[in-house]
């Protein structure tokens, strides 16, 4: 029988939503259930979004730095159940456990640094116009805010946005991924022991259309903090939009490296293996596409090749795995679909791969093979569009400029990569590459949480996650001026 997880709004755990429940399995081996969890709607959304709204009146008086206090000890218990919790999302959504491991320790991060802003929350003072007058900017809470949270990183994403919520002030309601929501159940039992007022964190695991439809929907909810597609995105902003609600969107990429004939390309090899094939390909800040200079492409297109056909595919709970599953039937679907269109619009070479794998051990799971398409023009769809699976398009370019247009040339400007030794090349790529992220010598995959982490064009909606740039999106800036003349002074009047 499977175990029963529960979901938790307005201080109360239970283990079954008015949608009923519904069950989480393991990808790499669907024999494997990981529990069976509540299916929440609309009575649970509402019940939350009054819990957090009550509870975060008392939360925002607290001192700032006594909430970072708070998220200290979140860290802290995070440190002691790492390995417990890495362990618990490798099987409910596939990566191998150093990238799990990773997952969490980058909660940890997240939770250290936003625990120090607790001391900071800087805004600024001015010197005003008018004798007599004191001006000063500070930072006030939005209110409710709602996390809608991918499965592909689903510790670090939400601390991404949970964590700068809280030491702004503000209440929360978490509805993660449904293919995660393990997880987020021992992220929020993390929260309440290291003393998070239980009314102000509520947790309704569920559906989009039950769960993320109701949130939008909610007049008390003040900001929607969104990862995933930039299809959903797009209908959130919308409808968001129409409550004139703060929505903070992260969505999509077609992310590119770049390496130039004076690369090291040893090291431009190893980061693009870990780019494209690191989480079976399933981040929004995957190595998608190759870009190579036309003296090194035949040579660092077959020693990728060679590379990437010895990758150990299995169970991520193996030490030996090196890449695990596609999280779902669904992805491994898209993933196939993709190959297919490969193939037939203007006819790319499928060099490695494109296969996924049923058979023997894999039977039980969603795999699918590392695959590599060679002769891929930019305007083909596996060179534009998202394909959210551990396939490298491989292109072919004369000069960096050339390179700079081709990474350009797509929809999306999440992360970007170039291996160079040229240092005015590199300069010249930071300038020109339209990307809220670009790398030298790095793959495009391995952002750090005390920098902003987004992007631009249809990859987000101007907002950032991780570094202090994150409480922008979750505070309110407000103005005061004291004037003590005794008198009245009119601005821009009397000056």
């Amino acid at each position: 029988m499977a175990e029963k997880f529960k979901a938790f709004v307005a201080g109360e755990w239970f283990d079954k939503g008015s949608a009923g429940t519904f069950l989480n399995i393991n990808p790499a081996d669907y024999d494997d259930v990981v529990g069976e969890f509540p299916s929440c709607g609309k009575e649970e959304v509402d019940a939350a979004v009054a819990s957090a709204k009550e509870a975060q009146k008392k939360w925002a008086l607290v001192p700032a730095p006594k909430r970072g206090e708070i998220l200290k000890r979140a860290g802290d218990l995070l440190v002691q159940k790492k390995e417990e919790i890495a362990r618990l999302m490798t099987r409910e959504m596939g990566k191998i456990l150093i990238e799990t491991r990773g997952d969490v320790q980058e909660g940890i991060d997240t939770a250290y640094y936003m625990a120090s802003e607790g001391r900071r929350l800087f805004g600024d003072t001015v010197p005003c116009e008018l004798m007599n007058k004191f001006g000063m900017s500070i930072r006030c809470p939005m209110g409710v805010c709602a996390m809608i949270t991918p499965w592909n990183f689903p510790m670090a994403i939400p601390t991404w946005k949970i964590f700068p919520a809280l030491i702004c002030g503000n209440g929360i309601v978490f509805k993660p991924a449904t293919d995660t929501p393990a997880t987020a159940v021992k992220f929020v039992e993390v929260l309440l022991e290291a003393g998070v007022p239980p009314r102000l964190i509520n947790l309704v695991p569920g559906s989009g259309r039950n769960v993320g439809t109701s949130i939008l929907e909610h007049p008390n909810v003040n900001l929607v903090s969104f990862t995933g597609s930039t299809q959903v995105g797009r209908m959130i902003a919308k409808k968001c939009g129409e409550s004139l609600k703060r929505c903070s969107l992260e969505m999509g990429g077609k992310n590119a490296q770049i390496v130039m004939d004076d690369a090291d390309l040893e090291l431009a090899l190893e980061g693009a293996l870990w780019g494209a094939y690191g989480t079976t390909g399933q981040r929004c800040t995957a190595t998608s596409r190759l870009i190579l200079h036309k003296k090194i492409a035949d040579v660092f297109t077959k020693q990728f090749v060679e590379r990437a056909s010895k990758i150990r595919i299995g169970n991520g709970l193996d030490d030996k795995t090196q890449m695990g599953p596609v999280v779902n039937k669904e992805q491994q679907d898209v993933v196939a679909e993709y190959v297919r269109i490969g193939l037939e619009e203007d006819k790319a070479d499928l060099i490695l791969g494109g296969r996924a794998l049923k058979e023997g051990e894999y039977s039980k799971g969603f795999f699918f093979q590392p695959t590599v398409f060679t002769n891929v023009k930019r305007t083909m769809r596996i060179a534009r569009e998202e394909i959210f699976g551990p396939v490298v398009s491989i292109l072919t370019v004369d000069n960096l400029d050339e390179a700079i247009d081709t990474l350009n040339d797509t929809e999306y400007g999440l992360s970007s990569s170039i291996y160079t030794r040229d240092v005015n090349n590199a300069f010249k790529a930071i300038r020109d590459i339209q990307a809220g992220i670009t790398y030298i010598n790095v793959p495009t995959i391995g952002a750090e949480i005390q920098l902003p982490f987004g992007g631009v064009k249809n990859t987000g909606n101007g907002h950032r996650e991780s570094g202090h740039a994150v409480l922008d999106t979750y505070s309110e800036w407000k103005s005061v001026y004291v004037d003590y003349s005794g008198r009245l002074q009119r601005a821009q009047i009397d000056d």
